[in-house]
């Protein structure tokens, strides 16, 4: 009897360790440790300790595994006996994945097991017949928690039945991966010269500075890199166009032919006025005027205006004609020197006469000065674009035309800003 149990051990240790069918885990082996506790049935024990528990499992594929378990614990008084005694347990069990069932994989992994078991308790000893279920709790892809209930009948000559239960850690871990045959590593499939192994593009031919890969469109950049393969780009644009040179792609600029910044999809600011202030910060958008003053003109000030028509005040010209007096000069110069200190200004030249004469002579008479006036800031370097005319004649008297001194009051060249 001693010779048979030996060799049932010694069956179960080979046929733990055995190789088992192939299959494609990664981690067919699983080790656990962890405490058990049993209770007998039929055994008048005053208390059962918790001990320790081990095992080894292999995967052998569709779910089912083989696993070698031993576990001891202390039973106090057995049978009725006087002394304590010590339960050792061997089991040899196949386990089937429940998973497989259903299809599915996760953290939760239940398993029912059946086997064969040798068994002592004290001097006692007997094969017993081994079913039960449990679970593991995976936390990581190779450790979890490992919980088992079991139902054991153990044939000694005090045949007996018992529920063992136990807890512990569970380690899945692998089996060593089968090198690529030689043959293996020098496929070819898309006939380029480079391995699929090292062939970054193994379905289409390349060219191995670009690792199998082709560069269809010649710009230095391989097609699984470039984002517009199928036309020659710049590298610092992953291979896209810029045709306008703004450093915006031409597949992402809204105006891929005029200069444009990135932040307004590779288009100008809008200028409506062309002073070179984009719409966005010019205060005058359909006015001229220098960045200094948000694109708006920088105007003369009320003084200014009062000090240029003090000087057009001032103005003589040759009786009933439109020829300046010598002395008219004398203001017509630091007019012309304020007007061209206000750029972006436009000012209207009014003509006006005494009431000496016809209505329409005078009306003509005041036309030709002021043009004489606007002739003169023209000739003296000032836009013709900012100036303009209006001819009064008698209609507009500031003074009486009853004496010399109305009447030269009334013979007079004012200016004013355009509008």
């Amino acid at each position: 009897m001693k010779h048979v149990k030996i060799a049932f051990l010694a069956l179960l240790l080979i046929v733990s360790y055995s190789t088992a069918t192939a299959q494609d885990k990664e981690n067919p082996w699983m080790l656990t440790f962890g405490a058990n506790a049993i209770d007998i049935d039929g055994v008048n024990s005053d208390d059962i300790e918790i001990g320790p528990k081990m095992s080894l499992g292999r995967y052998l594929g569709k779910g089912f595994s083989l696993e070698l378990a031993s576990a001891v614990s202390e039973i106090n008084r057995p049978w009725g006996t006087g002394s304590d005694a010590t339960f050792v347990g061997i089991d040899l069990n196949v386990k089937y994945d429940l998973n497989n069932v259903f299809g599915e994989t996760g953290w939760f992994d239940p398993f029912l097991f059946v086997g064969g078991s040798e068994n002592w308790v004290g001097t006692e000893n007997g094969i017993g017949l081994n079913a039960g279920a449990g679970f593991n709790a995976w936390f990581t892809d190779h450790l979890g928690i490992n919980v088992t209930g079991g139902y054991k009948k153990v044939d000694t000559p005090v045949d007996f039945e018992l529920m063992q239960y136990s807890v512990g850690l569970a380690w899945k871990f692998g089996g060593l991966k089968a090198k690529k045959p030689t043959e293996e590593l020098n496929v070819d499939s898309d006939g380029d010269g480079v391995p699929d192994c090292r062939d970054e593009c193994p379905d289409v031919p390349g060219l191995a500075i670009y690792n199998g890969c082709p560069d269809t469109d010649g710009d230095g950049i391989p097609d699984n890199m470039d984002k517009c393969p199928d036309v020659f780009g710049l590298k610092i644009l992953q291979g896209c166009p810029d045709r306008d040179g703004d450093g915006v792609a031409d597949k992402d600029d809204a105006c891929p032919d005029v200069p444009g910044p990135k932040t307004n999809a590779g288009c100008p600011f809008k200028d409506t006025d062309g002073d070179g202030v984009i719409d966005l910060i010019d205060r005058c958008v359909t006015v001229k005027g220098p960045a200094s003053n948000y694109g708006c003109p920088v105007l003369p000030a009320v003084e200014i205006m009062s000090q240029l028509n003090e000087y057009g005040r001032t103005i003589l010209f040759d009786t009933a004609k439109w020829t300046f007096k010598q002395e008219s000069y004398a203001v017509l110069q630091p007019m012309t020197t304020i007007l061209k200190e206000y750029p972006d200004a436009d000012f209207i030249i009014e003509g006006h006469t005494d009431s000496v004469g016809s209505d329409k002579s005078n009306q003509l008479l005041s036309e030709r000065r002021a043009n004489a006036v606007k002739d003169y800031f023209i000739a003296n370097g000032i836009n013709a674009d900012r100036l303009t005319t209006k001819a009064f004649g008698e209609s507009k008297p500031v003074d009486t035309n009853d004496t010399p001194v109305g009447r030269q009051n009334n013979r007079r060249t004012e200016v004013k800003l355009a509008e």
